[in-house]
């Protein structure tokens, strides 16, 4: 399988859709890091509380602290003058070397299944990643799925028509799956390089939601064997530990491939990054950094590290 490279990921824009998380973070380390201390438990509390409230999670937060604490008896840190550089690079490492890219099938349409509960900003995620494979020079379709809730498809077609791509849709209330079919069938005939499908982000019960997802993949992997190639979930950040129980759902039912981090620009809790990826095991794909379809970030450990702490 190989990987889209991917398109140039700004620091910048990193920095900009950190911004809240970075000021948080960034009040409560310098008084660790402001002045140069003994590293004792009272740092090492306070370090663990700071994490914890950014949303980076009990378990990765408890981790990390240890790790800091074996050093410290290691004598590898001796006090807070070189904790900073410590922490960001166990934070490096707990998050992975390098974005992860994004599978791309050996025959074209590249199918990539996206999912997510409806507020989560589900839909203006799929316009920026059908931006940023158009301007990679992609042939991109979409597949308007959810066609339950109302006016999603009139909001997809609207996307759509802005970016500058193609969409198959049906009436508000038709089948999710014959409408993926179709768009399956249009992509091979248009010799499409990618297909992104829409889901359903709430039907009467979480039950009925899983069960029309499980069909809408049964329906993919028919018709093209190899796919869905990606299954990607769409997570509202500002949400901040829902989206951990929300991803262990759909994982269940999807076999989640990646994460879209969206709203990562208005929160504080921008450290639900380092959550998701120690509880779930699940990478980041990409992170939504703004409102327009050009805000989208392939995430970049190094680069979310450092903006972290610039």
């Amino acid at each position: 399988m190989k990987l889209f490279s991917r398109l140039k990921s700004t620091a910048g824009g990193v920095q900009r859709g950190l911004a809240k998380t970075h000021d948080k973070l960034a009040k409560g380390l310098g008084g660790i890091f402001g002045l140069a201390r003994k590293l004792d438990d009272d740092v090492c509390d306070e370090l663990e509380e700071l994490m914890i409230s950014a949303d980076m999670g009990v378990r990765a937060s408890s981790e990390i602290i240890e790790d800091i604490r074996k050093a410290h008896k290691e004598s590898k840190i001796k006090d807070t003058d070189n904790l900073r550089e410590y922490l960001k690079a166990d934070l490096k490492r707990l998050l992975g070397e390098g974005g992860p890219g994004i599978r791309i099938a050996e025959e074209p349409p590249t199918v990539i299944l996206v999912a997510g509960v409806n507020g989560s900003g589900k839909t203006t995620s799929i316009a920026k990643l059908a931006k940023h494979f158009h301007d990679d020079g992609k042939k991109v379709l979409l597949a308007a799925s959810d066609t339950f809730r109302a006016a999603a498809v009139e909001q997809l077609d609207i996307w759509r028509r802005r970016i500058g791509v193609d969409i198959v849709k049906h009436q508000t209330g038709a089948d999710p799956a014959a409408v993926t079919y179709d768009a399956l069938d249009a992509a091979v005939a248009r010799k499409v390089d990618v297909l992104i499908v829409d889901t359903a982000g709430r039907l009467h019960t979480q039950k009925n939601l899983m069960t029309e997802l499980e069909k809408i993949r049964r329906v993919i992997n028919k018709r093209l064997p190899e796919a869905p190639h990606e299954v990607i979930l769409v997570l509202d950040a500002t949400t901040g530990q829902n989206a951990i129980q929300q991803a262990k759902l759909f994982g269940q039912a999807i076999d989640v491939t990646g994460i879209f981090l969206a709203k990562l620009d208005g929160t504080a809790r921008g450290g639900i990054v380092v959550a998701i990826r120690k509880e779930l095991g699940l990478p980041v794909r990409f992170i939504g950094v703004g409102e327009t379809p050009d805000d989208i970030e392939p995430f970049d450990p190094e680069k979310f590290v450092e903006a972290l702490f610039a």
